[in-house]
């Protein structure tokens, strides 16, 4: 006889209400999660994933969220089965954490930063358990022990700004386990990650669910992330369940458009593609046959680039940060983030920088902009030495060098318009005669980038992450540049919105013969990209080549360790 599920959600409807509205999150959705199984939920940013996730834990504040329909059905091992969403409010808390955990997708803000990491651990243990201070810790330690956190003792009384990102996703995943919960929620756990680290996570929850016989419901927006690690997976589009399967079937033979769209959005790394497809291609019924650029045409196109002489040109370039003594006996040190890096950038070439967080790249980036005085070394654009001009020299350089960062909520001022924000830079560097001239060319732009005239008087917070991007993006153009950094400006989209902004970063090199420098931790995405590709680690240059070369036959260890942690894809044997 077939077991029962361990949970099982039937027709769940979710609403948020606002003034006059009422918008559905989630739309008669059911699935089910056996014991020991792994399930994943894929779609992108407003598909209902998260909202289903926190329902789960009946952790959606209400108002303004209500039920309107449906049932989450528990089956407690001791208990029997139980409707979540009739439990008391005290029933949940013996549930929460005890019998089902979650993993959130930030583990910054996820962890009080006034509290150690230990602390924060040991106090979960005490409000479930009868433990008392003593048992609590060694059974932290054990904890940071079994999910492979170096030196647990000293991680116990550190707090959260002073761990990696990966190490504080390891303390959260030893916070979801403490109490050996049945089901572990993970929502989107390794987004921010890198590919490394990344790796380790999947390979860490994995031998955790072995060990523990946990279920795990992963929820994610990469399909090629799950395919290796679910059995079964749910794919969620405007609310609505849309297709559910096995994954082997799934990627095979995907049934439903959305689906389609989301496997092909993905950069390949077997092929290099003229353009990426895009989910809305797919959904409405327009996906069809890619272009692959041919090596003839790649090679042609390298010998024209490669014919000139480089636009930027960076030679025995370091940067050494002032580390503060932490008593008066200690001395003040200095760490060395970048050490004797030597590149060349051509008119016209896309080069990618890709490498672990702590590998210098942003470092490498901002140095190279002096938006960091470097150490030592030379940075020389066409015939001009960056490192000796003064500061009003440097402002007028600024119109040629510019910069997309990685985080778009960040970098535009919630206080700004949209309009306002890309005209500034143009009246900083005086471009156009007035206003109303800067004005027609801000709309101009935000055609150009995918967005609509009455968009200018609008501020930050109505758009989504992908249209503010390309907000940052029309910034970056609107003083005419000719190079410009990317600094992972695509690691925060999902990968329907990535393939929409990387096709729009190539349309624009192509239009306005634009010089890129990109960086990612994303080899897929560079790959796509990049002409030539730099791999570094620890601060320097370990390898440095044709991407294609690169990914096809790496020399160094460390990029084939790279190239396997991809999801869903493993590098080639050279």
């Amino acid at each position: 006889m077939e077991k029962p599920p361990l949970l099982s959600v039937d027709d769940l409807t979710i609403a948020f209400r606002s003034e006059n509205q009422e918008t559905r999150a989630t739309d008669q959705i059911s699935f089910h999660l056996g014991s020991s199984e792994t399930l994943g939920i894929v779609g992108e940013s407003g598909s209902g994933k998260t909202v289903t996730a926190l329902s789960i834990l009946r952790l959606l504040p209400s108002p303004p969220a209500k039920v309107l329909s449906g049932r989450i059905i528990f089956n407690d091992k001791t208990e029997g089965k139980k409707n979540i969403l009739s439990l008391s409010e005290e029933e949940m808390r013996k549930i929460r954490g005890r019998k089902i955990s979650m993993i959130f997708q930030e583990p910054m803000t996820s962890l009080n930063p006034v509290f150690t990491c230990g602390d924060q651990v040991a106090e979960i243990l005490r409000q479930h358990l009868i433990v008392n201070k003593s048992e609590a810790k060694e059974r932290v330690l054990e904890l940071f022990h079994e999910v492979r956190l170096p030196e647990p003792r000293r991680v116990f009384a550190k707090y959260p700004h002073e761990l990696s990102g990966g190490q504080k996703q390891r303390v959260m995943i030893a916070m979801a386990i403490a109490c050996s919960p049945g089901i572990l929620i993970a929502d989107e756990p390794t987004t921010a990650l890198d590919v490394t680290v990344q790796k380790t996570i999947l390979e860490l929850l994995q031998r955790l669910q072995d060990e523990r016989k946990m279920s795990i419901l992963f929820i994610t927006h990469d399909l090629g992330l799950i395919s290796s690690f679910a059995r079964r997976v749910v794919v969620m589009y405007k609310g609505k369940v849309v297709e559910e399967g096995e994954v082997g079937n799934i990627f095979k033979n995907p049934q439903h458009r959305y689906t389609q769209g989301l496997i092909a959005c993905r950069p390949p790394l077997s092929a290099r593609l003229r353009r990426l497809p895009m989910v809305e291609d797919f959904i409405n019924g327009m996906g069809g046959e890619v272009q692959v650029i041919s090596p003839k045409e790649r090679e042609a196109e390298h010998g024209r680039i490669y014919a000139s002489e480089p636009v930027l040109k960076v030679a025995g370039l370091g940067k050494k940060f002032h580390q503060h003594p932490v008593s008066f006996f200690k001395k003040e040190n200095q760490h060395r983030v970048l050490s004797n890096i030597a590149l060349s950038v051509f008119q016209g070439e896309t080069l990618g920088i890709v490498g672990e967080s702590g590998s210098g790249k942003t470092t490498l980036a901002r140095t190279m902009l002096e938006l960091i005085p470097p150490s030592e070394g030379s940075i020389l654009y066409l015939e001009t030495e960056i490192t000796t001009l003064n500061r009003e020299n440097l402002k007028k350089l600024r119109k040629d060098l510019q910069i997309i960062f990685q985080d778009p909520y960040s970098s535009l001022n919630p206080r700004r318009t949209i309009g306002a924000a890309i005209m500034e830079p143009m009246v900083v560097h005086k471009i156009l005669r007035n206003n109303a001239e800067r004005r027609a060319e801000t709309i101009r732009l935000l055609r150009q980038v995918g967005l609509e005239p009455h968009h200018f008087d609008r501020y930050p917070h109505e758009f989504s992450g992908g249209q503010r991007q390309r907000i940052c993006i029309a910034r970056a153009i609107a003083v005419r540049p000719r190079l410009i950094i990317c600094d992972e400006p695509v690691s925060a989209l999902d990968v329907s919105i990535q393939a929409q902004v990387l096709n729009l970063l190539n349309d624009l090199k192509s239009q306005l013969g634009l010089t890129y420098i990109f960086i990612s931790h994303d080899l897929s995405v560079v790959k796509y990209m990049a002409d030539r590709l730099i791999v570094m680690k620890e601060g320097k240059i370990v390898e440095m080549g044709d991407a294609d070369q690169i990914y096809k036959n790496p020399r160094e260890e460390y990029t084939r360790l790279l190239l396997e942690a991809i999801p869903g894809q493993k590098s080639k044997e050279p």
